[in-house]
Parts: structure tokens; C-alpha cells; sequence
């Protein structure tokens, strides 16, 4: 239990912004599993527009210092490997 008034506000920004780093993660986790889904059920379209999504989120909670920078730059990278594999995109 925090014993002064500054420890006492610093718990309450800290479970407010654990709160909204929860939040984002969990997010982040939806985005990337509905890539994962739409790779493994074969369908192009589907994965592109939710990878699209699931790039913009990972570098959102990026910016936001949820996500590590290269954590989030090497999980849009491998979830691009896996949806090059399935639909390769014509150049």
C-alpha cells in the first residue's frame, strides 16, 4: 500500500495505463490471429485486408510503447511471409 500522496497517484496512473496497455494487446492479438486465419483458410482477399488492419495496429501500439518497435517490425514482416506464400502479390 503506497504511504504517500505521490506513490498514491503514481498506482493510479499506473493502473490506468496498464489498463490501456491490456487493451491494446489484446487488440494487437485479434488483428494478428485473424491474418493467421484467413492465411490458413486460403483466402487472399480476406488475409490482405486483415493484415492490412493488423499492420496499422502493431505499428499503432508501436508508436504508443506498448510493442517494442522491432517486435512489432518483425511480426508484420512474418506475418507478410505468410501471406506472400498463399497469395503472392503480382509485380
Amino acid at each position: 500500500m503506497a504511504n504517500t500522496r505521490s506513490a498514491e497517484k503514481r498506482n493510479r496512473q499506473a493502473e490506468k495505463r496498464r489498463a490501456r496497455n491490456v487493451a491494446v494487446r489484446t487488440h494487437v492479438k485479434t488483428a494478428v490471429k485473424k491474418v493467421r486465419e484467413a492465411v490458413a483458410r486460403g483466402d487472399g482477399d480476406a488475409a490482405k485486408k486483415a493484415f492490412i488492419d493488423a499492420s496499422s495496429t502493431l505499428d499503432r501500439a508501436a508508436s504508443k510503447g506498448v510493442l517494442p518497435k522491432n517486435a512489432a517490425s518483425r511480426k508484420i514482416g512474418r506475418l507478410a511471409k505468410a501471406l506472400n506464400k498463399t497469395a503472392p502479390v503480382a509485380q
